[in-house]
């Protein structure tokens, strides 16, 4: 089955953020389970699991809302029943589901996006429809951070400056820079540097 000009430009985009695709039907407690489209996240997204369905061309009964959330249910228990740590994401893409398809989102994420501008290639047509289709899986998606003074500490090879000066200015740059630093070395010392954050605190209003 063909899928659509949009499930095309999803898999390219979410490919070029580090999503591998998998083939289906793929297996979970000896079930076959066939989607449109499905990928993998890799490194820091390893335990992410995209499920594309095609809600333009209607393969596999994606027009159906009760059916999609069948699939998807049967999905997430056979994965609860094996243990797996797999995060759910279901992308619908194309036109909107009538019915009940909003109780997925006790079952996953769900996101969803009517149509994109891309061309043959299945590739934005400008760079304000590359942006538009980000906008829509933008929690999918690596940090994009855009500065001119961030883009200098990158340049220096400093991520702990780069992090700070992407952070809104708003917040308390001292404790900021303490669980920045304190990052680099895992969640126990960062837990460690608040703690002693904390307890400077609470000393301060104690004193007379």
């Amino acid at each position: 089955m063909t899928a659509s000009m949009l499930v095309n430009g999803l898999v390219k985009r979410l490919g070029d953020a580090g999503y591998d695709p998998l083939p289906t039907p793929f297996k979970v407690a000896s079930v076959d389970f066939e989607f449109t489209a499905a990928l993998l996240g890799t490194e820091g997204r390893g335990l992410d699991l995209l499920l594309i369905v095609d809600t333009a061309t209607g393969d596999y009964g994606d027009r159906d809302a009760s059916k999609v959330r069948q699939r998807i249910e049967a999905l997430s228990r056979a994965l609860d029943i094996t243990g797996s740590r797999y995060v759910l994401t279901v992308i619908l893409a194309g036109a909107t589901l009538p019915g009940d398809i909003e109780a997925l989102s006790a079952t996953c994420r769900v996101l969803t996006i009517e149509h994109a501008g891309l061309d043959e290639s299945a590739n934005p047509v400008s760079e304000a429809a590359a942006e538009a289709l980000d906008d829509h899986i933008r929690v999918l998606l690596p940090l994009d951070i855009r500065s001119d003074d961030v883009s200098s500490a990158a340049a220096d090879g400093d991520p702990i400056e780069e992090l700070i000066l992407a952070l809104p200015r708003t917040l308390d740059q001292d404790l900021v820079r303490v669980v920045a630093n304190a990052s680099i070395n895992g969640e126990e010392a960062v837990t460690k540097a608040l703690g002693n954050r904390l307890d400077q605190a609470l000393s301060l209003k104690e004193e007379p």
